[in-house]
C-alpha cells in the first residue's frame, strides 16, 4: 500500500494536480505561491524521487519514467550521480527563486561522500519541466580530473600518430609484396655453348709433319746422288702435287 501511495505522490506532484496548480482567470497561481511553498513543493518532488531510486521499486520507476519524459530525465541523473554523492544524509540548504516564468527550486544535499546541488524547475502551470543532480567536487578533485582528461586526449592523439606512422612505414613493402604475387615464372636458362678451342694443336701438328716430310725428301735425294749427308741441301718450298 505504502508503495502505491509513494508512486501515486511523485505521480501528482509531477503533474502538477494541486490545488495551487489550478490556473485562477486574473493571474496565474504561482505568483501568489511564497519561497517556503515553493521549497516545499520541491522538497516532495525531490524526497519522492529518491524513495523511489534508493527502494525497491524498479517496475514503478520504469512505469514512471515511460510516461514521462522528465521523470525519465530525473531518475537517470540521480542514477549516475549516486555512485559519487553515496548515502543521502540530509538538506542542507534550500532556496526558491519564483519569476514570470515560473520558479525554481535549488536544494544542497548532504552525502556520505560528495554534497550534490538539485536543481528542480517548474512552468508556470506548476508542471516539472527539468529536475537536474549536479555533484559538488573539491578543487583538488577537479583539477585531477582535469589532468586525467589531458593525459587522455594528449595519449590518444600520439597513439594515433603513432599508427599513422607505422602505416606509412610499411608503404615501402607494398610494391614488394604486389611484384611477389605478380612475379612471372623465370625460363630455363639455355646452356651456353663453350668456345671452340683455338687450332693451335693441329697447327703444331702439320709443322711437325711437313718436318719430317722435308727430312724425308732429303734423305731419299741424297741417296739417289750419293751423299753422305743431307747437310748440302736446301728446301726451298713443297707443293702438293695434284693426282687425277
Amino acid at each position: 500500500m505504502k508503495r502505491w501511495l509513494l508512486v501515486l505522490g511523485m505521480i501528482t506532484c509531477i503533474l502538477g494536480v494541486s490545488a495551487c496548480g489550478s490556473k485562477q482567470e486574473e493571474e496565474p497561481a504561482w505568483t501568489d505561491m511564497t519561497e517556503e511553498e515553493a521549497i516545499y513543493y520541491g522538497e516532495q518532488i525531490f524526497q519522492n524521487l529518491q524513495e523511489i531510486c534508493s527502494g525497491n521499486y524498479e517496475n514503478e520507476k520504469a512505469q514512471i519514467a515511460k510516461a514521462d519524459a522528465v521523470s525519465a530525465s530525473a531518475f537517470s541523473s540521480w542514477d549516475s550521480a549516486q555512485e559519487d554523492i553515496g548515502e543521502f544524509v540530509e538538506i542542507s540548504e534550500e532556496n526558491a527563486q519564483i519569476n514570470d516564468d515560473g520558479f525554481i527550486v535549488n536544494l544542497k544535499i548532504k552525502g556520505t561522500v560528495h554534497d550534490a546541488n538539485i536543481e528542480i524547475i517548474f512552468d508556470d502551470e506548476m508542471m516539472l519541466t527539468s529536475m537536474a543532480t549536479n555533484v559538488v567536487y573539491s578543487f583538488g578533485e577537479l583539477m585531477a580530473k582535469a589532468a586525467m582528461n589531458t593525459l587522455l586526449g594528449m595519449g590518444t592523439v600520439f597513439v594515433v600518430l603513432i599508427l599513422i606512422s607505422l602505416i606509412i612505414s610499411c608503404f615501402t613493402f607494398i610494391p614488394k609484396i604486389q611484384a611477389s604475387f605478380t612475379k612471372k615464372p623465370q625460363q630455363p636458362q639455355q646452356p651456353v655453348a663453350a668456345p671452340a678451342p683455338v687450332a693451335v694443336a693441329a697447327v703444331e701438328e702439320e709443322e711437325a709433319d711437313d718436318l719430317e716430310l722435308v727430312a724425308v725428301i732429303a734423305a731419299a735425294i741424297a741417296a739417289s746422288q750419293g751423299a753422305a749427308s743431307t747437310d748440302g741441301f736446301v728446301v726451298r718450298s713443297i707443293r702438293k702435287r695434284r693426282t687425277f
